[in-house]
């Protein structure tokens, strides 16, 4: 079948560890792509990746600066990997061009920004995909089939908490500034995604949120190993950001979270923890409750149903008879019913992106829509920034309609208006 002709728009941290992805595929014999271009207003950025790309999918993209010299060259489908602020508007601009696209979570740095973009692309026919690879990872689809087929009766609870990070950079300085997309947004809207995927959709939203490191510090900058450094991509631009900055971000949330199904969510993110680093995330419901690892971590579910039985893996497979991945992650991850699955974080991320991939090839070819779109990718960040306007003003009810509307949106204001500047 002839191979669809793709663009890596953006070709920093996230465009490699997607190009990563595509080579996933590639070395699968499941890529439907052919990478005939990376763009980048960096130029010695873009050559980076075409070179990394060359070596891996045995051809070198051209490098470009827009989008216009993307289509020159033969692009029909673009994949959105810049920071967040340019994602809206990379993605109407592609559209308009008459490109498919899959863009990186968040769709939009705001929910105004967001709109922008369903403005402009009304009435397209062309594939919008959001890039959400959380709920892709194979024990989130096996916790869907439980809550899906009634295995823990009727869902009631959500609860996931997390910490750490203590006083130092997350990957990027732009993630501790406000007006870029804070920590709590970048992360916050894997996690919304996640909600919703379980639970169905989030009602309303009371929170508390605080900055408390506001001084941030970056080892690398000074020749120490980086706090954190996703695929081992981002080392070259960590060593050129500074050892230290103001943080203008908040980075601890605490919120409960109601559904419109009646559930409640209970959710925690301190990315300002100098204990432990912690993780957890349950759903609980009638009948029992799963215990869910981290996202990426290949560890198994623990199910107990009745507070009697316990099952773990594999032994879980028998109570969801017809649980199956679809084809790719199923060649990806080393069946149809893989529950869990020994590999480091750096090839998870790949296969995980891979999966994105496939799905947008497949998309693109029957002209159908893709499981997270712009409305999924709208109520992520929605349901995120509900919580942070709750927390913003104090913790008062916000309703997921409210901040959809426009209605509320005070935490966002200086946002829009450092994009209006751009």
């Amino acid at each position: 079948m002839e191979r669809i002709p793709l663009s890596i728009v953006g070709s920093g941290g996230m465009g490699t560890r997607h190009m990563f992805g595509l080579a996933e595929l590639e070395k699968n014999g499941l890529n439907p792509f052919d990478l005939v271009a990376v763009c980048d207003v960096d130029p010695a950025r873009a050559e980076l990746l075409a070179d990394a790309a060359a070596g891996l999918l045995g051809r070198r993209p051209t490098t470009c600066a827009d989008l216009e010299a993307a289509q020159k060259l033969g692009t029909v489908a673009v994949d959105i990997t810049t920071v967040p602020r340019f994602h809206h508007t990379l993605a109407a601009e592609a559209i308009a061009l008459g490109l498919d696209v899959m863009v990186e979570k968040p769709v939009g740095l705001t929910i105004a920004a967001a709109h922008s973009l369903k403005t402009a692309i009304a009435g397209s026919d062309r594939v919008l995909s959001v890039a959400e690879n959380f709920r892709r990872d194979p024990t989130n689809r096996l916790v869907k089939a439980l809550i899906d087929g009634g295995v823990l009766g009727e869902p009631r609870y959500f609860h996931q908490s997390s910490g750490g990070g203590g006083n130092l950079m997350a990957i990027s300085m732009w993630r501790h500034l406000k007006d870029e997309s804070g920590i709590l947004f970048d992360a916050g809207t894997h996690y919304t995604d996640m909600m919703e995927y379980y639970l169905g959709p989030a009602s309303s939203v009371y929170a508390q949120m605080r900055l408390f490191e506001k001084v941030r510090y970056n080892l690398a900058a000074t020749g120490g190993a980086p706090a954190s450094n996703p695929g081992g991509v981002y080392g070259q631009s960590q060593a050129a950001m500074p050892a230290e900055f103001t943080a203008t971000a908040d980075d601890a949330l605490f919120a409960m979270v109601n559904f419109a199904s009646g559930a409640i969510g209970q959710y925690a993110e301190n990315r300002a923890e100098h204990g432990r680093s912690s993780w957890a995330r349950s759903v609980h419901g009638s009948a029992g409750a799963v215990e869910i690892p981290k996202d990426r971590s290949g560890e198994p579910l623990i199910l107990t149903l009745d507070g009697t039985h316990t099952y773990t893996g594999a032994e879980i497979l028998p109570l969801v008879p017809g649980f199956a991945l679809d084809d790719a992650t199923a060649a990806l991850f080393g069946g149809a019913q893989a529950t869990a699955y020994g590999l480091d974080f750096e090839t998870v991320d790949r296969l995980l992106l891979a999966i994105e991939y496939a799905e947008f090839g497949s998309c693109i070819r029957s002209r159908t829509k893709p499981e997270v779109g712009l409305e999924e990718g709208l109520r992520a960040i929605a349901l995120c920034y509900a919580m942070m306007e709750s927390g913003a003003a104090g913790g008062t009810i916000v309703t997921i309609d409210d901040v959809l509307n426009c209605t509320v949106g005070d935490y966002q204001l200086s946002i829009n208006e450092a994009m209006a500047k751009q």
